[in-house]
């Protein structure tokens, strides 16, 4: 039996996966495309290497900056790491913001026809000729629905969009809705979902901190290993709006101020995402009783253990 945590960023998945892990004798398992990589702690708001040490996580520090990491690395990975704890008798906790990653998990990756390898390296020059966010625009006529759930600035998953779209003739979200879904898992979804003002305070405060805590400085600290605000790792959010004010163009502040809007329009991104979901348990305020909580889990669990299948297991 699995628990997956999901929510948007800033919504307090990871205390509540800690907390979880603590009562039930559990691992972590990270669902979120960031925090795979490593020397990026502060912007991906991992928790702490004491928390790490307390309760096992997987798949955190796993990649290097320069690498990419996608949803089919992650359902091998993940796959990996549950057998690995459920081998220990503990509680697999797939704990994470990125959606694709754990629908991937539970429902399978959609099948197409080998791709042209050159398709790939000719959207890719495209993209350094005209930008993100001109692709973004083409992706958006092809596949909108997709388009919608991704950021204007993310390039890997925009051109993963195009060049699914241009090899196979279907969008991305085309390739899920004629996937006939058998699950794969048995898996209780937990949704942590703040009222909108709250979390987005939540945010703002978050940025504040990671400030406070040197973000800066890991920026720098990357820069100085070596790599460039093209790796995959520094062009991502948190991270490639500090740009300016490393080349002199920009505070600080007006940067911090960028990142913390970016979250915030990520945060609805992952709304919109998650209100096609359906969860087993949604969370509505931090001030939940842990006790409830773990209660209702522990009702949950014999149910699906008696009732495998039911429409309550239904993913997004």
């Amino acid at each position: 039996m699995i628990l997956c945590i999901e929510g948007p960023t800033a919504s307090g998945k990871s205390a509540l996966a800690l907390m979880l892990a603590r009562e039930l004798g559990g691992q972590i398992v990270n669902a979120d495309s960031r925090q795979v990589y490593r020397f990026m702690d502060i912007g991906t708001a991992k928790v702490s290497l004491e928390e790490r040490q307390e309760v096992a996580h997987h798949l955190v520090d796993i990649i290097d900056p320069r690498e990419r990491y996608n949803a089919g690395r992650f359902v091998s990975d993940a796959e990996t790491a549950i057998s690995e704890i459920s081998k220990m008798n503990q509680i697999p906790i797939v704990c994470g913001g990125t959606g694709l990653y754990i629908r991937a998990f539970l429902d399978g990756l959609f099948e197409h026809p080998p791709l042209d390898p050159h398709l790939k390296e000719r959207l890719q020059e495209e993209l350094e000729t005209i930008g993100a966010e001109a692709m973004y625009l083409k992706l958006q006529d092809c596949d909108p629905e997709f388009a919608a759930k991704i950021s204007p600035k993310d390039p890997q998953r925009i051109l993963r969009g195009l060049e699914v779209f241009l090899g196979t003739g279907k969008s991305i979200s085309e390739h899920w809705q004629r996937q006939v879904r058998e699950p794969r898992h048995k898996a209780l979804r937990i949704f942590v979902d703040l009222p909108r003002a709250e979390l987005y305070e939540k945010i703002n405060l978050r940025v504040q901190l990671m400030m406070e805590q040197g973000l800066i400085n890991e920026i720098k600290a990357l820069l100085d290993m070596g790599y460039t605000w093209q790796d995959p790792g520094l062009n991502t959010m948190g991270y490639k709006e500090f740009q300016p004010y490393i080349e002199g163009l920009a505070s600080s502040e007006e940067c911090a101020q960028v990142v913390a809007q970016h979250h915030r329009n990520y945060a609805k991104r992952q709304l919109t995402w998650y209100r096609k979901c359906k969860f087993d348990l949604t969370i509505c305020s931090h001030s939940f009783s842990l006790s409830d909580v773990l209660r209702d889990i522990k009702s949950r669990f014999m149910g699906l253990k008696e009732e495998y299948g039911e429409d309550h297991r239904q993913s997004c």
